[in-house]
Order: C-alpha cells, then sequence, then structure tokens
C-alpha cells in the first residue's frame, strides 16, 4: 500500500529533480510518468532532460506537481559543466537527485564529491556503445561516481550481477526492483486493431513492438521471418518508429517479403495491436528486463524471442523452450514456426505468461516500492 499522510496534517511535496538523458517516449521516460501520475501530490517532479527533448511531459495528469527544468550543456567545456551542475543542484535544493544510466553520470559525480541531497541512480540497460562490450572508462565511471548514491536500482538480475561483479558496488546498496505494467490494462481488451492493418482471412500474425533503433536488432527479425515458408498464411507486424524505419524496409526489400511485412508506426494504445498478434516476438542485442515483453506477457501472447537480459527468467516455463540464442536466426524462425502451428499449446502459454505477469510484474506492486524509495522508508 503507499504511505497516506495523517489526515490533519499538510505535506509538503518532496521535491524531486530528476536528471534523464532523453524525456521522451521510451522504457524509462514512461515509468518515470507512470509513476508521477500514480503517487500524486505529494511529490514535486523537477524534470532535466540532457537533450532538451521533453515530449514525455505530455503524458503527465494536469494535476502532477512538476517543471521541465533547462540548461544548455556545453560538451566542449567538462570540467566546467560539473561545477554548472552542482551550481544548478544547489540552487534548486531538491530533497532526492534521482539519475538515470551513464548519460546523467555527471551529476552522480558532483553530487557525490560536493553532496546537496540524497541520490537514488537508476541503471535500466546499455545503448549502442555498451551493448556488446564493456568500456572501460564507463566502468570505472560508474564504479567511483556511484560512490555517494543511497542506492543503485536496477530492473534485472543480469544488470544486478554486473553491478555488484563489474562496477564493484556493495551488495547493500544494490537494490533490484523489477518493472511493472498496467496488468488489467493490457488483460482486457474489446477491440483489438493495428494502426493501418487489416489481417487477410486465415492470417496468423507475428508482432512486435519496439523503437526503431540499432540495439533492438530488428533486422535480425526480418531475416528470422524471411526463413518461414513462403505458403504459410502468416505476416510481421512491427509496432513502432524510429530513426531505422527506412534501413529495415531495405532490409525487407532486400529478403523479398514485402508484401509479408507491415510497419505500423506508433500507437499510444499498444495494447489494442498485442491483442492483434497470435505471438509477440524480440530480437534486441541488448536488453535487462523489457516493458514490451512484460506488457506481452500481461496481454496473454506467447513469446518466441533471444535469451538477452532477463527475458528467458521474466517468461513462464512454458514459454522457456522458445526463448533462443541471441545470434541464431534459424532458432528464432524455428520457435516462430513453432508456436504458428500449435495454437492451442500456444494460447496455453500466453495464459501461463499472463498469469505470471499479474503475478510478479503488476504496477501497483512497482509504485508502492517507489513510494517507499523516493520517501526513504525501508522496503
Amino acid at each position: 500500500m503507499l504511505a497516506e499522510p495523517p489526515a490533519t496534517a499538510r505535506v509538503t511535496p518532496l521535491r524531486l529533480l530528476h536528471v534523464i538523458p532523453s524525456f521522451t517516449t521510451g522504457g524509462v521516460p514512461i515509468r518515470l510518468v507512470n509513476i508521477a501520475n500514480r503517487l500524486g501530490g505529494d511529490f514535486r517532479h523537477l524534470v532535466l532532460a540532457l537533450d532538451g527533448v521533453t515530449s514525455a511531459a505530455e503524458r503527465l495528469r494536469p494535476e502532477v506537481d512538476h517543471e521541465l527544468v533547462t540548461l544548455a550543456i556545453d560538451k566542449s567545456t567538462p570540467v566546467r559543466n560539473l561545477w554548472r551542475f552542482h551550481s544548478t543542484l544547489a540552487a534548486l535544493r531538491p530533497d532526492l537527485l534521482l539519475t538515470y544510466n551513464w548519460g546523467a553520470i555527471d551529476w552522480a559525480i558532483v553530487n557525490s564529491v560536493w553532496p546537496v541531497c540524497r541520490h537514488l541512480h537508476f541503471e535500466d540497460g546499455f545503448g549502442p556503445a555498451e551493448m556488446n562490450r564493456t568500456l572501460r572508462r564507463r566502468v570505472l565511471g560508474r564504479r567511483y561516481g556511484l560512490r555517494g548514491a543511497e542506492r543503485i536500482i536496477v530492473p534485472s538480475h543480469t544488470l544486478e550481477r554486473i553491478a555488484r561483479e563489474v562496477w564493484e558496488i556493495p551488495d547493500d546498496r544494490i537494490l533490484y526492483l523489477a518493472n511493472g505494467v498496467d496488468c488489467r490494462r493490457f488483460g482486457q481488451v474489446a477491440d483489438p486493431a493495428i494502426p493501418g492493418f487489416s489481417p487477410r482471412p486465415g492470417e496468423r500474425i507475428i508482432g512486435t513492438v519496439a523503437p526503431l533503433r540499432p540495439e533492438k536488432n530488428l533486422r535480425r527479425l526480418i531475416r528470422a521471418f524471411a526463413r518461414l515458408p513462403s505458403d504459410l498464411a502468416v505476416r510481421l507486424v512491427i509496432v513502432g518508429d524510429g530513426a531505422e524505419r527506412a534501413a529495415l524496409e531495405e532490409e525487407v526489400a532486400r529478403c523479398g517479403i514485402q508484401a509479408r511485412v507491415h510497419f505500423a508506426g506508433g500507437t499510444p494504445q499498444p495494447e489494442r495491436a498485442l491483442h492483434a498478434f497470435d505471438l509477440f516476438a524480440i530480437s534486441s542485442e541488448t536488453e535487462q528486463q523489457p516493458i514490451s515483453v512484460l506488457e506481452a506477457m500481461a496481454a496473454g501472447r506467447p513469446i518466441a524471442g533471444v535469451d538477452v537480459g532477463d527475458i528467458a527468467d521474466m517468461v513462464s516455463r512454458e514459454n522457456r523452450p522458445f526463448i533462443v540464442a541471441r545470434d541464431d536466426e534459424a532458432a528464432l524462425a524455428d520457435a516462430m514456426a513453432k508456436l504458428l502451428v500449435a495454437p492451442s499449446r500456444a494460447r496455453a502459454i500466453g495464459a501461463a505468461n499472463q498469469e505470471k505477469a499479474r503475478a510478479g510484474f503488476d504496477q501497483e506492486t512497482m509504485f508502492a516500492a517507489y513510494d517507499r524509495l523516493y520517501r526513504g522508508t525501508p522496503l
């Protein structure tokens, strides 16, 4: 349960400064928005997007007390920036600093050297620079720059191990906190629909929901899909937008499967698309605990995917045989084919996934944990 203030007391909202690489549509910003919307008026959210992009703020409810903080950053003067970051912190005087991923590590360092307030740091995964290799500079930056953080919060056991063994963070400062999704919203959909798409009679749908970025490696999914028999009545639907769309369309053309692949673009209602899929596929180069998989599980979809991050542990026991080695496109194609030709088994796997999502990944559990984290009370 979320903490409730005494009925007779007027509580001054805690001021939270979120320093985030980008406040745009994506897993981490949307999680922040969902938490802010749920926790209500006990917190004032100051959001500083380091790239200046703040489109996710449109999703904040009108009653959420928030402010978008702007700060011009000159990357050519890193030492001067550190002092400017400290000056900004000192001027804002937040009750709690929250930094997100490597992009905000300088703010963690500043608050460690010149402490202003409590500090929580969140690590959710790796971008293209770190998805297949360890960068010593970043390892050392986290190892020493996070010494002043009260907790380092990670959403996957894979990251938990990395934080302990590679970044050498003490166990008592690492907190595994699972992502949560709205299981009710994703579990009950009366009108499944995919933007701009109508399936042919008897056609099965393999779908994915992802930003079109290199680390999602949708080329791998396209190539795996191209291995399926051409006479199989199935189409691949990709829901999402991003800079890679043109390149992915070229890959589809190279594979000669233009008539069997549909790019749906983004949608504010992914639950409707998920319920139109017969199975959900994920082919990322790197993940930790992908929210898209949790949403697909909550929607009762079977998953065919690659074994990165915690995906194999996230899905139900019945689904695990369909999570295959990351670089084996033939195995991914085989996993998709087996789910397509055994619809009753696929439905049973989807039901098991839904049950597991409700038991372990419901957003209300996550909200309660964040409420306590923000307040500094024991979990």
